[in-house]
């Protein structure tokens, strides 16, 4: 029985780490620029910018550039 509930439980947390991973976002910045990325933007990094991928490449943004980030539903 317990190996059944194990197995449950490694399936269950798999699946929600890979339900994580794509969370599509719209960026929004204050020049009233909005960009759609399809994983949610990395926002806590030590250097101050917002990073997204678009089209297959990281784009940076100022975090001070930055009016708001909506995940898109």
């Amino acid at each position: 029985m317990s190996k059944t509930i194990l197995a449950f439980l490694a399936i269950f947390a798999g699946s929600c780490v890979l339900a994580a991973c794509s969370t599509p976002s719209t960026v929004t910045t204050r020049d009233g620029r909005t960009e759609y990325s399809a994983d949610a933007p990395v926002t806590d990094t030590d250097d101050g910018f917002v990073t997204y991928q678009k089209g297959g490449r990281d784009v940076k943004v100022n975090k001070s550039e930055v009016e708001r980030i909506e995940e898109v539903e």
